[in-house]
């Protein structure tokens, strides 16, 4: 019974310390590039990941607990008023190239967000009428995007101060991989953008701007894809994805399953599957 007490003090003692280096990871976003600050961060992201999973969600409870926690979020932050309902939602959670996310960490739901693969054939999502003076002719010219909007989080859920964009943003990479598309579209803040420009290379391409469905004003980033998505998932190995993992996530969007498929994190297989 000792032995086996010391071995839990133990594993909760090293599970903290985990949690350490992650937040001190996490905060690193000063605009040089740390070597050592990365080996840290991809160590602590690589161990939370073995408590994560997401889930494609379409119907029933879940998705309504991703539209509350929207909703608490927005509002904490001011980029949205009272709702009755307390869910935050809009025209473009139900298109059919619509997909929402619940990240869960040990079960818990932590964050969420929502993606839109655009092409010229599927041109709606939230980022196309904020700014079609950007995206009109470049998908009329045969380039496509995935566009990522209605990032929100639980703080109070976090398993560490500053590792929730990363678990979360990991699906983005995750879509790149599958859909092969030219960029990611960041509809962000723009005293946000320093985590997006260290971290993936994000480009701005607007002011801030009124954006549909929210209060604050919001600027367009962009993300390319091709090499700096190598060189991305080179130096963050934790982003990285199997075929299998990629498929499961993005190849049906199932907008009336009731069930969420639920996708456990495979970077840590990527050697092996390799």
């Amino acid at each position: 019974m000792c032995l086996i007490l010391t071995r839990l003090a133990y594993s909760e003692a090293e599970f903290r310390g985990q949690m350490m280096d992650a937040a001190r990871a996490a905060r690193n976003t000063s605009g040089a590039v740390s070597t050592a600050g990365d080996s840290v961060l991809n160590r602590s992201m690589m161990q939370l990941l073995e408590h994560v999973d997401y889930r494609l969600i379409t119907g029933g409870e879940d998705l309504e607990a991703i539209y509350r926690l929207r909703y608490k979020s927005y509002l904490r932050s001011g980029m949205c008023g009272p709702i009755a309902s307390g869910m935050f939602t809009d025209r473009w959670d139900d298109l059919p190239n619509s997909y929402r996310f619940g990240v869960y960490f040990y079960g818990e739901l932590v964050s969420t967000i929502r993606f839109h693969y655009i092409s010229r054939e599927h041109p709606n999502s939230p980022s196309v009428d904020a700014y079609p003076e950007i995206l009109i002719e470049r998908l009329a010219r045969g380039e496509t995007f995935i566009d990522g909007t209605r990032f929100a989080t639980d703080p109070d859920g976090a398993p560490a101060p500053g590792v929730l964009p990363f678990l979360t943003l990991r699906l983005a990479m995750v879509a790149s991989l599958y859909f092969g598309q030219n960029s990611v579209l960041t509809p962000v803040k723009v005293e946000h953008s320093n985590f997006y420009s260290r971290y993936f290379n994000a480009v701005q391409r607007t002011e801030a701007k009124e954006f549909p469905g929210v209060l604050t004003r919001i600027a367009l980033f962009e993300i390319p894809a091709g090499e700096n998505m190598r060189l991305t998932l080179e130096r963050f190995p934790f982003f990285r994805s199997t075929p299998t993992e990629q498929r499961l996530t993005f190849a049906n969007p199932a907008i009336n399953r009731l069930t969420p498929l639920s996708i456990v994190p495979t970077a840590k297989y990527y050697r092996d599957a390799a």
